[in-house]
């Protein structure tokens, strides 16, 4: 089914702005900003140059291509789509208990009074993502950096009782699944599947890939301890505030899950500047497992994406063609 974009503007939101920041702040410009393939993201610009962030989830805002299952939109699956108000309130929940900084709240709304869908606002931190400070002068984000490895690691030590999207866990559910390993096997395989149907050089590997994928899975020992991890965490995900202290966004995948999964994501998204965020504490087969599945996924997400209309299509292409490359490179070499 087709989807009709809307474009937002300063009407849409004025009565979101007053019900999160009253009428002492008067809403005269409304942006929205790049990203944001799930939910949209708009800052709000105020009368007095103030400034705040609002999100808003509404299938006009979602660029994925929904399908029978994903209508469904079922918790349980700890990959299902990670959008929802309910998952970020969750999250926040969560990350501020462990004193883990993220926007601060101005307003979660579902009682659809002030805009036809659930909108949050939430404070506007000033100032670049760790990636584009990392580019300019990786010498000047060492302290960010060390911050954000002890959030990471507060977050590792935060057990959960069952692996889990945080909001599924809170409200006493059991996810999908027998393990986490047995979750990423089955993740991989669909991964490799579509994959497969949309670029004809995993087709052509496919059943290699299969055997790749099914081997090291064989080699993970089991585990019964789940700590909380973002899901998506690259530099884009993390703002830096006036004190230099980072600041999470987009936590609504966060979930009690194996911690080689996030560093897997980690060390792709962060490069050589993963040396401050390297643990040492991981499981090494567990983690070269997640990797090769981490790299399908990055692989099937961007051509699934493709799919509908998603603006920044070149970016989509560049995400899968790079992770194509590098799940081929776990191949024998006289298989590629």
């Amino acid at each position: 089914m087709d989807v009709v974009r809307r474009l937002v503007t300063r009407d849409h939101l004025e009565g979101v702005a007053r019900a999160a920041l009253g009428t002492e702040h008067r809403l005269v410009g409304v942006s929205r900003l790049r990203g944001g393939s799930k939910k949209g993201v708009y800052r709000l610009t105020f009368d007095d140059d103030s400034t705040a962030i609002a999100y808003i989830w509404d299938d006009a805002e979602n660029y994925w291509p929904t399908t029978g299952a994903d209508e469904a939109d079922s918790h349980a699956d700890p990959f299902s789509p990670a959008s929802g108000i309910e998952l970020f309130e969750a999250a926040h929940r969560h990350l501020d208990a462990l004193g883990v900084r993220t926007p601060r709240i101005r307003l979660a709304d579902q009682s659809r009074k002030h805009y036809p869908a659930d909108v949050a606002v939430v404070e506007d931190v000033p100032g670049d993502n760790l990636e584009t400070l990392l580019r300019q002068d990786p010498r000047s984000v060492e302290a960010t950096m060390a911050q954000l490895a002890e959030a990471l690691g507060a977050m590792q030590r935060h057990q959960g009782p069952r692996f889990g999207k945080v909001a599924l866990i809170d409200n006493g559910g059991t996810s999908e699944g027998s393990s986490c390993e047995q979750v990423v096997l089955d993740r991989a395989l669909n991964d490799l599947t579509e994959a497969a149907s949309r670029d004809t050089r995993i087709t052509h590997s496919r059943h290699r890939l299969v055997n790749v994928v099914r081997e090291l899975a064989a080699a993970v020992r089991p585990r019964s301890q789940y700590g909380l991890i973002h899901g998506e965490l690259g530099p884009d995900h993390v703002l830096v505030d006036r004190h230099g202290q980072p600041v999470l966004i987009d936590t609504e995948g966060l979930m009690f899950f194996d911690a080689e999964w996030e560093h897997a994501f980690l060390r792709l998204r962060f490069g050589d500047h993963y040396r401050w965020l390297n643990s040492g504490d991981l499981d090494e087969e567990r983690l070269t497992f997640y990797t090769l599945a981490m790299h399908l996924s990055l692989v099937a997400g961007p051509l699934r994406l493709l799919d509908g209309d998603f603006p920044d299509r070149d970016f989509m292409v560049g995400i899968a063609e790079h992770n194509l490359r590098q799940a081929l490179a776990f191949l024998p070499t006289n298989d590629r």
